[in-house]
Parts: C-alpha cells; sequence; structure tokens
C-alpha cells in the first residue's frame, strides 16, 4: 500500500486511539441518529461537499503512513472545568453566572496548545483529502460519513482551544462596553472573532495563539464599535434631512440605548410604508443599511433608468411623504425642542 492510499483510509487505525475518545464520545451523542441519504439527497450531499473548500494549516508530516498513530500517540491530559473555580486572568465574581460559567475552562499549556492544533489541522486534512475523492456521480455514503465525523472531530479540538482563551475575549470586550456597545454583542462577536482566528492560526511558526488571537479579537471590536457609531450618524443625518428635529441628544456621547433604538425603529416603520423605488432612494442617498457611501442621483438615474431629475422627483416625494408620516404619527418637536 503506497503511503498516500495508507493517509486516506475508510477505517484509519489512529481513530481508535485512547486519545480520540473524548471526542468520538461526543460525535457520537452527536450524530446518534444518522442522516438517511440515498439517491438524489445523497448525490447533492456530495455535491455541496465538494464544492466547499476545507480550511487548514498543512504540514508535510501529515502524508506520512504512520502520522495519525504518532499525532495521537501522546497524551494531552487536559484538564477537566471545575465550577465555581477562580482562573488567573478574570475574577469571574464580577460576571452573570452564565458568562462566568464560560470561563471555568482551564488554561492550557504551550505544549498542549501546539498538539491542539497540530491534531485539529490533522483532522481537517484528512477530511479535505477524502473530499478530493469524492464522486458526486457514485458518491460513497461510508466516505461522507466519515468526513463529517473528520471535520467534528477537528472541531471539538478547536473548541478546547477557543475554552481556554475565553477569559482573553472578556478582558479586551469590555474596554469597548459602554451604553452604545452593549457587552453581550462584542462577546458574541468577539468569540466568534476567537474561533475564526483558531481556524486560521499557524501552529508551526512558534507563536503563543493568544498574541495572533489578541489582535483579531480587538481589531473585530473596534470595527464593531465604528460601525454602530456610522450607523447612528447615519440615522441622524437621516432624520434631520426629512426635517424631523431630533435635538443635539442624539450627536451626544451619552444618549441612552433606549433613546437610540427608538429613533431606529421610528426610521425602520416609516421606510417600510415607501414604495420599492423611494425606499432604495432615500437609503442610497443618506447611505443607511448596506450603503456605504451616499450615491449621487446620476448613478440612481442610471441604476433605475430614469432621468437625473426624476430621482430628485422621487427623493423630494419619499422626503415629504416621510415628513408627513412623522407628523401623523406624532414625531414632531416638542416646546423643549426634542422629538417626541
Amino acid at each position: 500500500m503506497s503511503s498516500r492510499s495508507a493517509t486516506i483510509s475508510l477505517h484509519p487505525r489512529w481513530m481508535k486511539m485512547p486519545e480520540l475518545r473524548p471526542a468520538v464520545e461526543a460525535w457520537q451523542e452527536h450524530a446518534s441518529t444518522p442522516l438517511p441519504f440515498q439517491g438524489a439527497d445523497l448525490r447533492r450531499c456530495a455535491e455541496a461537499m465538494v464544492a466547499e473548500e476545507i480550511g487548514f494549516i498543512s504540514n508535510r508530516r501529515f502524508v506520512e503512513p504512520d502520522a495519525g498513530e504518532r499525532i495521537f500517540d501522546r497524551p494531552l491530559n487536559l484538564e477537566e472545568p471545575e465550577p465555581g473555580k477562580h482562573r488567573r486572568g478574570l475574577r469571574t465574581s464580577d460576571l452573570p453566572r452564565h458568562l462566568g460559567r464560560l470561563c471555568e475552562a482551564p488554561l492550557i499549556s504551550p505544549d498542549q496548545e501546539q498538539m491542539l492544533f497540530e491534531r485539529m489541522n490533522f483532522l481537517r486534512h484528512q477530511a479535505n483529502a477524502h473530499r478530493s475523492r469524492l464522486d458526486p456521480r457514485r458518491p460513497a455514503k461510508t466516505r461522507i460519513e466519515l468526513i463529517r465525523k473528520l471535520l467534528f472531530l477537528a472541531d471539538w479540538h478547536r473548541d478546547r482551544i477557543v475554552e481556554a482563551n475565553l477569559r482573553l475575549v472578556f478582558s479586551i470586550v469590555k474596554k469597548f462596553a459602554n451604553q452604545h456597545n452593549r457587552f453581550d454583542d462584542l462577546l458574541s462577536d468577539g468569540i466568534v472573532a476567537l474561533m475564526r482566528a483558531a481556524d486560521k492560526f499557524d501552529f508551526q511558526r512558534g507563536f503563543r495563539f493568544s498574541t495572533y488571537a489578541t489582535q483579531v479579537v480587538r481589531r473585530d471590536a473596534y470595527r464593531s464599535v465604528v460601525t454602530l457609531r456610522d450607523e447612528r450618524q447615519k440615522v441622524a443625518s437621516g432624520l434631520q434631512d426629512m426635517e424631523i428635529d431630533i435635538s443635539d441628544e442624539i450627536r451626544q456621547p451619552n444618549m441612552s440605548e433606549s433613546r437610540w433604538h427608538l429613533l431606529r425603529t421610528r426610521l425602520a416603520n416609516m421606510m417600510s410604508e415607501l414604495d420599492p423605488r423611494e425606499n432604495m432612494i432615500i437609503r442610497a442617498r443618506f447611505a443607511l443599511d448596506s450603503h456605504h457611501r451616499v450615491q449621487t442621483l446620476q448613478s440612481l438615474a442610471s441604476r433605475l433608468g430614469v432621468s437625473k431629475e426624476r430621482v430628485r422627483q422621487l427623493e423630494r416625494r419619499a422626503l415629504d411623504k416621510l415628513t408627513a408620516m412623522a407628523v401623523d404619527a406624532g414625531y414632531q418637536e416638542t416646546e423643549h425642542g426634542a422629538m417626541s
């Protein structure tokens, strides 16, 4: 048997090694009910697998005949989480109970971190090797199930890395949290960024994962804060241009979160009453939602297939409608100069 074929067996011996037992048990619980693949469903599943690339950090030793036995031979010796135990680097007593539980996983040593990353990427390398041999016209159910299992086992190892570094996310995002940027939202985004960092981290360069992850999570949190700030400014600009006086409160850094959500909801409700062309023009002209830049009248005219003057008329008509809706709904100025 060649070294290449030995690394992509449908029944790899290393899959039964003791070091993989916790991950395999988790897989058996996850996949307790097999998917009813057959016929057209099986082909569609195979086509989807072939079309989707599997990302991993490659290593020339992954193709060696005994790679699996070597990688899963050494004991990982991960500690079990201890509920309520204080962990270095974060005071969980300051957090709600459901968040504090996220930080109960023990830290991992540099050696354990290296082993986890090597195992995760090896498992994805194996899944990709099987994916490359999958024939959508005559897919083998055994191979499809093996690919799913390998990817699950890889994610299991990735999750151990993420759990051990969650305190890092907490310590970063709490510095960005305020009344405009909710801690729970930043934390959720930060965990996703941490998982993405684990997927892309090259464990072979000799650096600790925390160094790389800190940059990724901090950059992601900063981008979220800036994006939300820009969105607030766009909504404020849109309301003002509709001749709805919202006072100086929206421009102040201490505007309450409830006030901000109220203003955004009011604008969204009114926008939904416009016809599709008017809605699109207003969003493009005031850079709302996915429009990151103000669109010119000429660009909108070309997009809609009408004259520039016609776009101007539609914009004016839409603004008049929004202003009328605001007045009818009682969103007019109060005696104190703020929108009621």
